[in-house]
């Protein structure tokens, strides 16, 4: 093979190992943001749930509730 194309496998071959390093890394970002995303979800579900579970309470019967002191 000639200098100029074995300089061109070489450039190639860098190339190529930067993309896998990059491609790596951004997979690693992607995995933790999915694990975040589905921890969120979950808070998000159990908030959602608390708060139906208090709208339920709250809507059953408004007589049932006292006034806060200062009234």
């Amino acid at each position: 093979m000639s200098d100029d194309a074995e300089a061109r496998v070489q450039a190639l071959e860098t190339k190529l190992a930067y993309q896998e390093l990059a491609l790596t890394q951004l997979n690693e970002v992607i995995v933790t943001q999915q694990q975040r995303l589905d921890r969120l979800e979950t808070v998000c579900r159990a908030l959602r749930a608390r708060l139906q579970s208090l709208a339920d309470d709250g809507g059953a019967d408004p007589d049932t509730h006292e006034p806060p002191p200062h009234y």
